[in-house]
């Protein structure tokens, strides 16, 4: 597979990831898919999750993999970027890219550790806000018994694990995509964009 090929092949998945990583973050958002605990209560603080407002996966996972995920597939295509140019400035946005999923692989990874924001009280919940598992190490992940402590918003630890988990793995994939395409694009760059028996091609056409 010639390296431009290459480039086209991590693309599209990128674009792909990016849209989870964006979609994921904004649902985040509303737990429980409800609106009303986005809304900032008396004290001025919202009931989501801080790690939410991070927003790792609408701008890491998201924005930074996105715009790189666009250079690298004109990579791909024929008489734009794809040259030993082009292949040299995807190393610098496929970078970009690692740095944005490694943003968004950290804060998913402190967002399920630390467990959502909750009231643990249905009959007063204004006055049990918190987060019951912000000092257990993610231990509570592998406890279901203790979900039970968050009664509001309903099933807000499935709801958060499911999301972080989700952008957890697309920032996985998204950081080992970019990772291959700097060493795509540096091949790219030494060795040009079109494999041997494209050039070959070119060389025959030249002559005839």
């Amino acid at each position: 597979m010639c390296t431009g090929a290459c480039s086209k092949f991590i693309a599209i998945p990128l674009y792909v990831l990016a849209l989870v990583s964006v979609i994921c973050n904004i649902m985040l958002f509303f737990p429980a898919f409800d609106t009303q605990f986005a809304k900032a209560d008396k004290k001025g603080n919202a009931r989501i999750t801080d790690e939410v407002k991070y927003m790792g996966g609408l701008i890491g996972g998201g924005i930074m993999v996105l715009i790189p995920a666009i250079h690298i597939h004109l990579t791909s295509a024929k008489n734009c970027c794809a040259n030993r140019c082009g292949m040299f400035l995807s190393i610098g946005f496929a970078a970009a890219g690692v740095l944005g999923a490694i943003f968004s692989l950290s804060v998913a990874s402190v967002g399920l550790a630390n467990g959502p924001v909750c009231s643990s009280s249905k009959e007063y919940p204004e006055n049990h806000w918190g987060r019951p598992f912000a000092n257990s190490s993610g231990s509570y992940l592998s406890d279901k018994s203790l979900w039970s402590l968050c009664k509001i918003p309903e099933n807000v630890i499935e709801f958060n694990v499911g999301l972080f988990s989700t952008l957890l793995v697309a920032a996985s994939l998204e950081l080992i995509l970019c990772a291959i395409q700097m060493v795509n694009g540096l091949f790219g760059c030494l060795c040009g964009t079109c494999s041997g028996k494209e050039v070959s091609k070119e060389l025959t056409r030249g002559l005839l």
